[in-house]
């Protein structure tokens, strides 16, 4: 997924980004209420992590302008208020989660991926196309009874394509999806992620999953026997 953290706390969001971005999501980070609101305006994200107490424009101010602006990203609140009427007024107020600080990583971590579920509609944590299975919990996939060994970012494009499954997703949509500000890749980086996953998906001779459609992109689709 592709995530927005809006939060004034440097080592906060750096420490989240960093925990996000092992996971094998596109994290951007901004410290203001401001650029928030304007990375939130232009860019694709699954999930807002958003600080109520920002300098200048506020969390709650964000969001409000952002419901009001019709973009319906899923926002995860994070703020140190932890009353019953914080928690309503952000909710009230089109937010989709609440998190109080301080707060286990491995808990945000859950929440955001609940929150990336609701996007992608439902689904069950384990994903078969063929003789190919993902386990989302575990984050591990196998073709028929062999493992493989994926990097971070070939699982991140597995999964992200089995998300389409049957789609034709273009380059532009998986670079938006699978990078973020500080690691937009260049022009060849995505058929190369492609061309190094095909390569473990069709060892052996196993049939191919995915198929380029010239022109447009990719789809994840059984293969034609």
């Amino acid at each position: 997924m592709r995530i927005l953290v809006v939060e004034d706390s440097q080592r906060l969001a750096q420490s989240v980004q960093a925990g996000l971005r092992k996971l094998g999501h596109a994290v951007d980070v901004v410290h203001d209420g401001d650029q928030g609101l304007s990375y939130a305006r232009v860019n694709p994200y699954d999930v807002i992590l958003l600080d109520i107490m920002l300098p200048g424009r506020d969390g709650m101010s964000v969001l409000r302008e952002l419901r009001a602006e019709d973009v319906d990203t899923h926002v995860l609140l994070l703020t140190a208020k932890d009353g019953v009427s914080d928690r309503v007024d952000g909710l009230q107020s089109g937010a989709d989660d609440y998190l109080v600080k301080p707060f286990a990583f491995e808990e945000l971590a859950a929440r955001v991926d609940a929150l990336g579920r609701r996007v992608r509609g439902p689904s069950t944590p384990v994903l078969r196309i063929d003789d190919l299975v993902i386990d989302t919990g575990a984050r591990s996939v196998r073709r028929g009874d062999r493992p493989l060994d994926l990097s971070r970012r070939e699982y991140a494009l597995l999964r992200y394509l089995a998300s389409r499954l049957g789609e034709t997703v273009s380059r532009i949509e998986i670079e938006d999806q699978l990078y973020d500000e500080d690691h937009f890749p260049n022009s060849n980086v995505v058929a190369s992620t492609i061309c190094s996953l095909r390569d473990k998906l069709e060892l052996d001779g196993a049939g191919r999953l995915i198929h380029t459609r010239r022109g447009l992109g990719y789809v994840l689709a059984e293969p034609v026997h």
